[in-house]
């Protein structure tokens, strides 16, 4: 999917990530999420993300893994 059309939100501790519909449903499904839908499992989060969520999220990832890039 490119862009963000279509795409949900989920709070992280540095801002929104955007997911894809599939991405969405399984971070959902597997409760990751509370009732605000914030992720404070930020690893867990990343091991659940399909590619396409993951670099259209690279600028948040890699703040909040600290990156210096």
């Amino acid at each position: 999917m490119t862009g963000s059309a279509g795409r949900k939100t989920v709070g992280v501790s540095r801002g929104l990530m955007m997911l894809c519909e599939t991405c969405y449903s399984q971070v959902v499904g597997e409760g990751l999420t509370d009732a605000k839908h914030f992720v404070a499992d930020f690893e867990g989060l990343l091991d659940r993300i399909c590619p396409g969520c993951t670099d259209i999220n690279r600028p948040l990832i890699d703040d909040m893994a600290g990156s210096g890039e």
